[in-house]
């Protein structure tokens, strides 16, 4: 499929450079019609090619392990978060049987680094075939404590990258995590050009832009002003720029105010309209924005200085860049958002009480409102098999291994399970042998519909925490957890407000027992009666 247009055949395969944005909405990107400032992001698309109906798992821990296994989530233990819950698709940490695609590089001689994110349930990366690690295991809990990072092996003592000083202020020269992540990155590719005789895999996994909110004073600044319009005029804004792009048909409606549940399913609601809210509230969620955009520019900056680097080092036109969300924003739990930790606990900031939000010992996260804007024009969130919990913008770049035109679009649906078979189809790497402990791919290599050829008909399946969902051509079956199935055409319907589960059953009862069969083979059912997580109640 590739091998007619990558250097493999050269005998230089391409570096490979994956980026992961945490918790990213759909549309928050320039180039997906955000008004959030992200010009390196926009220039890779602009340069390379966008795919408009990417599908990931609609969680951190799942997404990921999808991401680096090439598996479906539950069929490697991770089907939910790290609790082991005693079921085989949930044992919280991936299962020593499945290989990741560092271990499958390192052994076609690739030297792998990680910087960033891992959360798959164990306690060393390198153990599973990357040579450095510098991040966190878990999710971040703050961007400003060096500590709360570390490098494995721990050559550094846990210490910040160099140019970084440990200082505890909130201005441009402290420590900040995703800054961290990003130098660290540059780092490890120093160390890859020691041998350049061997390619590289650089997996730089940001934890941005998952709460807790927090971002530096400068960059805060830059949005302060921006969100008071409220996240009705955001969306309509977001959807005639994503129209003019070219990401949705140019019919597509806005989707309705989603819904939301609180932690604890306390409280559930409708995101309230912007101007329904008092003013307090509405300075303090424009804040709560403002952070967030900050953060989301700050990453593109640190997306800008890898891709420098790489350009300076002469090693970009080679290099399979990859960029994408593990799954879209994040609603929890409420419209006003919640602080101090993931609870039902928010506060309401009035005066200076705005200018601290965001530095060093603050925690706050977007809320559902804003979480809805995020993710336009499509239902839900983060945790949800519905459009705006599991698509993601994900752009691809390399100009050495790519026919398309610069800034293509590709309207064909594909999952995370892709990513792995797609990196191993540009690197030229043979996984048609493996041993019969060994989890065949679940998925297939887009390579060659990136390069225009025909689109090979599939189907995609979705599941976390009860909710669920399949895709199949223009139709998806979706359902919220202990909830009937709905049924829509995508083609007329890309925003999933008209159900045509009644009148078309048998659509319905096709799809349903293909999502059985697969939930099967894959270790998805029984599904749990208790998730072991208090937002969730035990059945």
């Amino acid at each position: 499929m590739v091998a007619a247009c990558s250097r493999a055949d050269e005998g230089a395969p391409p570096n490979v450079l994956l980026i992961v944005a945490d918790d990213l909405g759909y549309s928050d990107l320039g180039c997906y019609g955000g008004e959030i400032e992200t010009p390196n992001l926009d220039a890779l698309a602009a340069g390379g090619i966008r795919l408009t109906q990417f599908y990931t798992t609609a969680r951190c821990c799942p997404s990921r392990a999808s991401l680096l296994t090439g598996q479906y989530p539950h069929r490697v233990g991770l089907g939910h978060m790290t609790q082991d819950i005693g079921r085989p698709g949930y044992r919280g940490r991936i299962d020593p049987a499945a290989k990741t695609v560092a271990d499958r590089f390192s052994g076609a001689g690739y030297r792998c680094f990680l910087s960033g994110k891992w959360h798959l349930g164990t306690d060393d990366p390198t153990r599973h075939g990357f040579e450095r690690f510098y991040g966190t295991l878990v999710s971040a809990k703050t961007f400003w404590d060096p500590d709360h990072y570390l490098s494995i092996p721990a050559d550094s003592e846990r210490s910040p990258p160099a140019g970084l000083p440990q200082v505890e202020t909130n201005d441009a020269r402290s420590f900040y995590g995703t800054d961290a992540l990003t130098e660290r990155a540059q780092q490890f590719l120093a160390a890859a050009r020691t041998t350049a005789e061997r390619p590289w895999f650089l997996y730089l996994a940001y934890n941005a832009p998952h709460f807790p909110l927090q971002a530096r004073r400068e960059d805060i600044s830059r949005y302060a002003g921006r969100y008071h319009v409220g996240w009705d005029v955001i969306r309509r804004e977001r959807l005639a720029r994503m129209k003019r792009l070219g990401i949705v048909p140019d019919d597509t409606d806005l989707s309705s105010r989603s819904h939301y549940w609180n932690y604890g399913q306390t409280r559930s609601g409708t995101n309230p309209p912007w101007d329904d809210l008092d003013p307090d509230r509405r300075q303090d969620l424009a804040r709560r924005m403002a952070i967030y955009a900050a953060m989301v520019h700050r990453l593109d900056w640190g997306v800008g200085q890898v891709i420098g680097n790489l350009r300076q080092a002469g090693e970009l036109d080679n290099t399979l860049v990859i960029f994408l969300s593990d799954n879209g924003a994040c609603a929890e739990w409420d419209p006003h958002g919640f602080d101090i930790k993931s609870s039902n606990q928010n506060i309401l900031h009035r005066g200076e009480e705005l200018d601290r939000m965001g530095t060093a010992g603050t925690f706050h996260s977007l809320g559902s409102g804003w979480a809805n804007a995020c993710n336009t024009p499509f239902r839900l969130y983060k945790h949800f098999c519905h459009q705006g919990g599991v698509l993601t913008p994900c752009i691809v770049h390399w100009p050495a291994g790519l026919r398309a035109s610069q800034g293509s679009l590709v309207h064909a649906p594909a999952h995370l399970i892709d990513i792995v078979p797609t990196l191993l189809d540009a690197a030229g790497i043979d996984v048609s042998r493996r041993s019969e402990s060994e989890f065949p791919l679940a998925g297939a290599s887009f390579v060659s519909e990136l390069n225009r050829e025909p689109a090979v008909p599939r189907t995609i399946f979705l599941e976390h925490e009860g909710n669920r969902g399949v895709r199949r051509g223009r139709w998806k079956l979706v359902a919220l957890r202990d909830e009937p199935w709905e049924l829509y055409d995508l083609m007329t319907d890309p925003i999933e407000s008209k159900d045509l589960a009644k009148t078309n059953t048998e659509i319905v009862r096709s799809l349903s027992a293909a999502w059985d069969d697969w939930a099967r083979t894959n270790q998805v059912t029984p599904l749990p009666d208790d998730y072991h997580v208090d937002y969730l109640k035990a059945q």
